[in-house]
């Protein structure tokens, strides 16, 4: 991420995803009263409207460097406004709910059929992505859809999920997005805004821990409150230093 003093201009956030080729590479800038910031977010080729993991590695080094109010954090956004706090070695994001509805497109159910392991117990869709609920966290894990097919569908991205078969995680999944240059993510916060209310909902309980099954890997703690989702996670700041290409 990057931290500047004013908002930038022109395409040089743009420039800075594609050199650092990142799944996300986050810009802040202060944006008012203390302790609040403006915030996007970019991958190599495009802006995302909405990151999790982003949002939780700029939260982590703003606190970390005494940018926070009280151990907290509002980012201003072009999806609104976002909270982060810190909550020991994790941060806590409070995010809008983009709980998936039944996939009705049948084109599109058919599309996304042909890219799964397995047939899907469930289709939904919300605003972003496409999401399908299979049987088993292996289904999940042993998935390999053609990625250059499913960017030719009009959705953000793929997540693929299941209930968690061990004693940690209560549901694994993963998180595929070509349109926006990311193949598969490792750790997807906006798509635990769907997840997260389909699991409460399904399994009538919170908070839900969520186990994303990339190559990586991570954890994502997941509650609702009214329109909100609220994530947790761990964030590690692995080194920092200064930018020397110009702001324009």
């Amino acid at each position: 991420m990057l931290v500047l003093e004013s908002e930038p201009t022109g395409d040089f956030c743009a420039r800075i995803g594609a050199e650092l080729n990142q799944p996300a590479t986050a810009v802040v800038w202060p944006a008012g009263e203390r302790g609040t910031f403006g915030l996007r977010w970019f991958t190599a080729t495009s802006e995302l409207t909405l990151c999790g993991h982003g949002t939780l590695a700029a939260a982590r080094v703003l606190l970390d460097i005494g940018r926070g109010v009280g151990g907290r954090i509002r980012f201003a956004t072009r999806s609104g406004p976002l909270d982060a706090q810190a909550t020991g070695d994790w941060v806590q994001l409070r995010f809008p709910s983009l709980r998936p509805e039944p996939l009705a497109d049948a084109a599109l159910a058919a599309a996304v059929t042909a890219l799964l392991p397995a047939p899907a117990r469930e289709m939904l869709r919300n605003d972003l992505d496409v999401m399908a609920v299979l049987e088993s966290s292996a289904e999940v894990g042993g998935a390999k859809p053609d990625l250059q097919a499913l960017q030719r569908l009009p959705v953000r991205g793929l997540i693929i999920t299941a209930a968690g078969d061990d004693h940690e995680a209560d549901f694994v999944s993963r998180f595929f997005s070509p349109a926006t240059g990311i193949g598969e993510d490792a750790v997807t916060g906006s798509a635990h805004c769907a997840l997260g209310p389909y699991w409460i909902g399904r399994l009538g309980r919170q908070p839900l821990l969520g186990r994303q099954l990339s190559a990586r890997g991570g954890l994502v703690r997941v509650a609702q409150e009214g329109a909100d989702v609220i994530l947790v996670g761990p964030a590690l700041v692995l080194s920092d230093g200064p930018w020397r290409l110009p702001v324009t």
